[in-house]
């Protein structure tokens, strides 16, 4: 049984034996419930924390877990002012600010036990670098000055190794230590478009970065890719219909579709942004997690860029933990000390221990063993996948299958209740997440993302598509597999 539906059925069955217990009394010791249930003392130690959250039970260190008096209702207010409050500034803002994060959350929120999540967004616990990064969070603890506050850019070895990262481009003094990808992409946005102007994104699209821009109270203009990336000709007319300035992309094995600009379109996208007078944000998001048979990347696009149009962005939690939440920002020119300006106003600085920690990490001969494990079981994940929807689902239509990345973008029969097979997949017991929230504006087909990382393995992989075939029936499935 995995760890965390351990954690939750021990909780559920000590809850329900609460009633014998009066309040302030002591509940049976850890080693006691270790050996009763058969379990770890860490799942034990979970289990009484979830309880003490939910203020169910009192623990006192050294003594036990003692059963908590009863929470006394609190007075019920009346809120419906917040309504009138919170729509305000529809009357006056150009883009009302409203935030929709169920694009999000579908990637965030634990599924129940027993089900497959094709759903997930970050590394499944066996593909994690746990020991290499519990090494480097203890080493870090004790370096000198380790819990001392750091310099508000990061700390200047961390910055130097994210510059190398991006093919020497930019200098170590023009990069910026950020609290992960979504951090960076926040203060990127805030900091290049003024609240109501349109900012041009990819057509479907990250549905973080559509939250972020709503949130800041900016108008999204879908511009469509395909195979090759986004399309340079709707990409010009877009600019030269909305005046926007600002571009977001993800050049390489984009989010949801896998493309990759290509070769002949990067200089495309480039002149074009210039010619606007506009910024391109780089969402370099997933570079370390390229397949063992993908052959050289291309390089970033900020590699090809001398006069300041790209913000690059990057993170190194997709490749370790969504726990190491460690990015950067790189920008030349006078926009750095905007993105640093508005960076500092947010968060100060980053954690030093993580910066610290983070160094330790990818200087260490674990680092690049992990990228060649991770890279090798997600080409075999990605197959294991492709193979599995091409023998159970065959009218589900695969158009392209990446060598980077953790997901495969699927299209539906037309005609499909996409929120329908969604609801109808969790009944059977597997997660997918809907494609309606990848894009800026109405889809032109119903479609699901699938995720091979967030599984335990090929095995699990298999069970999900069986599970998602039974699912499927009802749905405006057929046998032939609809146009591309």
């Amino acid at each position: 049984m995995q760890e965390r539906s351990s954690v939750g059925d021990l909780a559920k069955q000590l809850k329900s034996e609460l009633d014998r217990y009066s309040e302030g009394e002591k509940l049976p010791s850890s080693r006691a419930l270790v050996d009763r249930f058969r379990v770890s003392p860490v799942t034990v130690s979970r289990a009484l924390a979830q309880l003490a959250s939910e203020g169910l039970v009192v623990t006192r260190p050294g003594a036990g877990a003692f059963k908590a008096a009863p929470r006394t209702a609190a007075p019920v207010g009346d809120t419906s002012w917040q309504e009138v409050a919170l729509s305000a500034d529809a009357a006056t803002d150009l883009v009302p600010r409203a935030v929709d994060a169920s694009g999000v959350l579908v990637t965030l929120a634990a599924s129940p036990p027993g089900v497959i999540e094709f759903n997930g967004g970050y590394l499944h616990q066996v593909l994690q670098p746990t020991a290499a990064l519990a090494a480097a969070l203890a080493r870090a603890g004790r370096r000198p000055g380790a819990w001392d506050r750091p310099p508000v850019e990061g700390l200047p070895e961390l910055r130097a190794w994210f510059a190398r990262g991006i093919g020497g481009a930019v200098t170590d003094a023009e990069v910026l230590i950020t609290s992960g990808g979504q951090s960076a992409l926040a203060t990127a946005l805030r900091a290049l478009a003024p609240p109501g102007a349109p900012v041009l994104v990819e057509s479907p699209t990250y549905p973080g970065m559509l939250a972020i821009a709503r949130a800041a109270g900016l108008r999204p203009v879908p511009v469509p890719v395909d195979r090759d990336g986004v399309r340079p000709e709707l990409l010009a007319q877009a600019f030269r219909a909305t005046g926007a300035r600002l571009f977001v992309c993800q050049p390489l094995f984009q989010n949801p579709t896998g493309a990759v600009l290509s070769a002949e379109r990067r200089p495309e996208v480039l002149r074009i942004a210039r010619e606007a007078g506009a910024f391109v944000i780089e969402d370099d998001f997933v570079r370390r997690l390229v397949h063992d048979d993908a052959g050289p990347l291309p390089r970033p696009l900020a590699t090809d860029d001398a006069d300041g149009v790209v913000v690059h962005v990057c993170s190194l939690t997709k490749a370790t933990s969504p726990s190491l939440r460690i990015g950067c920002l790189a920008a030349r020119g006078p926009v750095l000390e905007r993105l640093r300006a508005i960076q500092v106003v947010d968060q100060l600085f980053v954690p030093r221990p993580l910066q610290e920690a983070t160094l330790e990490l990818v200087g260490s001969p674990a680092w690049p063993r992990h990228l060649r494990t991770v890279a090798g079981e997600l080409r075999n994940r990605r197959d294991a996948l492709a193979a599995a929807l091409a023998l159970h689902l065959p009218a589900l239509s695969v158009p392209y299958v990446p060598v980077g990345g953790y997901h495969l973008w699927a299209r539906l029969p037309d005609g499909t209740d996409e929120r329908g097979l969604v609801a109808g997949a969790l009944r059977e017991g597997v997660a997918v997440a809907p494609g309606r929230p990848y894009f800026a504006a109405e889809p032109p087909a119903p479609y699901v993302r699938l995720s091979f990382v967030a599984v335990a393995g090929t095995s699990e992989i298999a069970e999900g598509v069986r599970r998602l075939a039974t699912a499927s029936r009802g749905y405006g499935f057929d046998a032939a597999a609809p146009g591309l």
